[in-house]
């Protein structure tokens, strides 16, 4: 019985190493591209370094494209976009859940909207930005990212909502508390780890995101990271020194955010996916 539990543990250990290498592997690879020299990642198929670590790539990736600039634009919309999504989403799973509101149809037309293709709706969302006279502006893509991360935050809340007992609810409503209070007072700090789970899924899907980007910003003023990072290719090829140390420069946050809120994250992720 013993010798089996050791074989287990062996064998799971093993495969989380596995799983472990295959996703730090392309970082790993691009920490090293970044640290070549130019003529090394052209002519060398080495993972690491051969002829020394050279910094060149990070100053040439901040000197020839305004990543910084980029980089502040990025962090502007995810924060901006992820507390528009919660203050959105919270109170409407809360009266979606709670007391019906929209029926059997609401829920279905947000969790919708959330599988369609974002290329179905590129023409009129550009349509209505334009209208609004939003196109180039960190407001209009601000605006989009917050529509297009609702569904996704509405869904991610759903069971932590369903989990609470309405009793909680009840006793407030008869101490006199109204439905808002309710649901500030009594709902948002039992929801609160959901909350921080979601904000922080929200705040990566905007920092990624590309397409709405590269349709609604044109200028430099409100381009983002995704949308500069693509600059690194020019009429004299890709430059993939270049590129690696802006990529890293840009992953970096993300990974920082995700370590910070690991544990809420986890627990939100791992709620979501059972329903009460």
């Amino acid at each position: 019985m013993n010798n089996k539990n050791v074989l287990s543990k062996i064998i799971s250990l093993l495969i989380a190493i596995g799983f472990l290498t295959i996703i730090l592997l392309p970082i790993v690879f691009v920490a090293a591209t970044s640290l070549k020299i130019p003529l090394e990642i052209r002519t060398s198929g080495t993972l690491f370094p051969q002829g020394g670590i050279t910094f060149e790539n990070w100053q040439k990736a901040f000197r020839n494209v305004p990543l910084t600039k980029y980089l502040f634009n990025s962090t502007v919309v995810a924060i901006s976009s992820t507390i528009i999504t919660l203050l959105i989403a919270v109170p409407t799973i809360y009266t979606t859940v709670r007391f019906r509101t929209g029926g059997a149809v609401l829920p279905s037309l947000i969790l919708g909207t959330y599988v369609m293709p974002p290329i179905v709706v590129t023409v009129p969302i550009f349509a209505m930005i334009k209208i609004l006279g939003l196109q180039d502006k960190l407001v209009g893509l601000i605006l989009v990212h917050s529509m297009m991360n609702i569904p996704l935050a509405f869904w991610l809340l759903d069971s932590y909502i369903r989990n609470i007992p309405v009793e909680l609810e009840h006793a407030a409503w008869v101490d006199g508390y109204g439905k808002f209070d309710t649901l500030l007072k009594i709902v948002y700090p039992l929801i609160k780890p959901g909350v921080l789970s979601t904000g922080v899924v929200c705040l990566i899907m905007s920092w990624n995101e590309f397409l709405f980007a590269l349709i609604l910003t044109y200028s430099e003023a409100s381009k983002t990271f995704p949308i500069g990072i693509s600059q690194y290719i020019g009429e004299h090829g890709m430059q993939f020194g270049e590129m690696s140390a802006a990529a890293l420069a840009g992953i970096i946050p993300i990974y920082i955010l995700v370590f910070i809120f690991s544990k809420n994250l986890v627990e939100g992720l791992g709620r979501s996916g059972v329903k009460g």
